[in-house]
């Protein structure tokens, strides 16, 4: 297992320091603050990774490259057939490297968490969702903490990194394990430490990613830092796994504010007859106090449009909401929803039908370079044109079925030149551009009538026109 990188800032004078040269250099250059410890586990221990996602599949096959023996766990048959068909989505991790696992004897596939009662340490991956209300839903989560609670033994590591709501670690680890009469930093060993995953961004990569790891306890710590030593190169301790927690909200709450105000100047800039990208580029020259943020259709993924709910919720029940941060969240969740709207307008000021017009969505993968759907914008958008009586199509090089209120869309392909069959770029009334991939060929969209663009940067269409 790889040197593990420790860094821990005592004063919130260390901490702006710290904050500081990490903006200067790469991560970990901290100076006078890293402390190194070199954790070796017995390449022989088995890892239990329970929830085979977009973050515990990665975290899997990465302990596996580390030399550990890893048990993946998954409890839906969907998923489970998706990775043994070598399928599953998986940019954090070089391509083929999953189909070459399902012939490695040290990487093993589940469906039971029973299982985690013979492994040595236990990953706990399954996502805190929302409901339809946008609600946050712990079920899964508990029940996957309940079963790796009721098989843990003497001398296993558990360490939780699904976000949720300030306080689950001990809510759902720590005090059912007392209640088994288990001594937590005695007997079990258990820490909070949430993923930071940017899935096809090789550069932010989970093994050049710090961790925040908060434990119950010294020893705690030291069992999970060696285990997130396959991990990462680098691990942030902060004081107790309540404050990874809010530190994981916290990260997801900055994100969601800052692009809900980007989208808020970018109508700005619109209303000003102003190019906001450029807008953004030139207060993004400023060497400090600014990050620049980019407006979209929306939000998607497994963390922005998810994590702050969990912190907004908690603190509604406790009479102090936020309020900054609630409406920040209530203008990405009507985003997609003002997209459709302004494509309703420029269909009617074209002199279209509705029920005449045919529109096409370009993207519906969440952001570029992915094919996950999850939470994404155009699935929203398509939904609600399409209530209006419009005729919806939808392009994407990366995802060729999109679920839309439980029916099955498949993806067209609008340029002639690859596919006679269908309608050409010149047949839609409207383009709505989402999502745009890397590597793939836009040019067609020129063609296009009309073009919004809810990238801000595609120069298509005869007529452009921004959110």
């Amino acid at each position: 297992m790889r040197p593990e990188l420790v860094l821990e800032a005592a004063t919130a004078t260390e901490l702006r320091r710290a904050a500081q040269s990490w903006q200067r250099a790469p991560w970990p250059t901290a100076p006078g603050e890293v402390r190194i410890t070199r954790a070796a586990a017995p390449e022989t221990a088995l890892v239990a990774v329970v929830g085979l996602g977009h973050a515990g599949l990665p975290s899997a096959m990465a302990l596996r490259r580390a030399g550990l023996r890893v048990l993946a766990i998954d409890n839906s048959a969907d998923r489970l057939r998706d990775v043994r068909g070598g399928r599953a989505d998986v940019l954090d991790v070089p391509a083929g490297e999953l189909r070459e696992r399902l012939h490695d004897d040290g990487f093993t596939l589940s469906d039971s968490l029973e299982e985690v009662a013979g492994a040595d340490a236990v990953l706990i991956c399954v996502p805190a969702i929302l409901d339809a209300q946008r609600r946050p839903s712990l079920e899964a989560l508990r029940r996957a903490c309940a079963a790796v609670v009721r098989n843990a033994h003497a001398g296993q590591t558990l360490v939780l990194t699904s976000a949720s709501r300030v306080g689950s670690t001990r809510e759902l680890l720590v005090e059912p394990l007392r209640e088994r009469g288990l001594r937590v930093g005695v007997d079990v060993f258990v820490a909070f430490s949430p993923t930071r995953m940017d899935l096809g961004v090789p550069e932010h990569e989970q093994l050049r990613t710090p961790r925040v790891v908060g434990a119950v306890s010294e020893t705690c710590f030291g069992h999970a830092s060696e285990l997130l030593g396959a991990l990462c190169d680098g691990v942030h301790r902060v004081s107790s796994p309540e404050a990874a927690e809010m530190a994981k909200l916290y990260e997801s709450t900055f994100r969601a504010v800052n692009i809900a105000l980007a989208c808020e100047i970018a109508d700005a800039c619109q209303a000003h007859g102003l190019d906001p990208l450029e807008i953004t580029a030139a207060a993004a020259s400023k060497p400090f106090g600014f990050l620049a943020h980019a407006p979209s259709a929306g939000v998607g993924g497994h963390g922005v449009p998810v994590d702050p709910h969990h912190l907004l919720a908690a603190l509604r029940e406790r009479g102090r909401p936020a309020t900054l941060a609630e409406e920040a969240m209530r203008a990405l969740d009507a985003r997609p929803g003002r997209i459709a709207m302004r494509a309703h307008e420029l269909l009617v000021q074209s002199g279209r039908s509705l029920r005449e017009a045919r529109v096409l969505v370009v993207g519906a993968a969440y952001k570029p370079g992915v094919a996950d759907c999850c939470g994404a914008p155009a699935a929203q958008i398509v939904s609600w044109l399409a209530a209006e009586g419009v005729q919806v199509a939808y392009h994407d090089p990366l995802v060729p079925v999109l679920s839309v209120e439980g029916e099955d869309m498949h993806s067209v392909d609008p340029d002639p030149r690859r596919d006679a069959s269908g309608f050409g770029p010149e047949d839609y009334d409207l383009a709505i551009v989402v999502t745009v991939h890397p590597g793939h060929d836009y040019g067609w969209l020129r063609r296009c009538p009309e073009v919004l663009d809810c990238t801000y940067e595609m120069q298509a269409g005869r007529r452009r026109v921004l959110p």
